[in-house]
């Protein structure tokens, strides 16, 4: 059976045509990976903005709160006008306990109402104004401040198109430095990794505002997105 197989090919190599491969043969591959990072300007901000008051009855201090959020939340509208949106993300009244020095059961010595809403906005150059304003009318807790791209779909799309490009580039110098190229693909696969990274920034306020002469300073800086895709691919002359 070899002898016949090896008349064949020779009479196939004397017509110029390519022989069949032997049985067993496995055309030879190569394996590459590609990555893309991409640093991209945030596009949509979210901040948790909250009032928090005491009183010695829990009925005060909710009446309280309702009277500084009233003003907070109208403010806050203003101030994102038709870029965004205002959830509650939280609302709560918890007692304030004194405990005893000597120890023994502690007592209610007043409450702690507290508010807090979830401002979504599309101007991301006025995050400073929007924590300004509300500030200056009774907010004072920023409990956090997180920026983000509205469609993180096309961006990481972007990041894997460049990261599979990169990989076949790869594959493709590995092979032509034996002399060989690409055939044809054979796989090609997103390899999961972390690829969102955005700027998070938590702070909390004090009770007290900063001067309305100066205004709170906020940096977005870029959002950094990251790819990585493995290639498989047949290579030959």
């Amino acid at each position: 059976m070899k002898a016949l197989f090896v008349i064949a090919v020779s009479v196939l190599a004397l017509l110029g045509q390519t022989p069949p491969e032997p049985p067993g043969f496995r055309q030879p591959t190569v394996q590459a990976t590609g990555s893309a990072t991409l640093n991209i300007k945030p596009d949509q901000v979210r901040i948790d903005i909250g009032v928090v008051t005491q009183a010695s009855t829990a009925q005060q201090a909710s009446a309280e709160n309702a009277r500084q959020f009233t003003s907070v939340v109208g403010e806050l509208k203003k101030a994102i006008g038709s870029k965004g949106e205002i959830q509650t993300v939280s609302y709560g009244i918890t007692p304030n306990y004194r405990y005893p020095k000597e120890g023994g059961t502690p007592t209610i010595v007043g409450y702690t109402a507290t508010n807090v809403v979830r401002v979504t906005s599309n101007d991301v150059d006025n995050s400073g104004n929007i924590i300004d304003a509300a500030s200056r009318v009774g907010a004072n807790a920023v409990r956090g401040i997180e920026f983000s791209l509205k469609d993180e779909k096309a961006v990481k799309a972007r990041a894997l198109a460049e990261a599979a490009r990169q990989a076949r580039t790869n594959a493709e110098t590995m092979a032509s430095g034996v002399g060989l190229k690409i055939v044809r693909i054979l796989r090609l696969e997103d390899v999961e990794a972390p690829d969102f990274h955005p700027m998070d920034r938590t702070m909390m306020m004090a009770a007290k505002a900063a001067p309305e002469a100066m205004p709170t300073p906020v940096e977005s800086g870029t959002i950094r997105v990251e790819a990585k895709v493995k290639v498989i691919a047949e290579i030959g002359n």
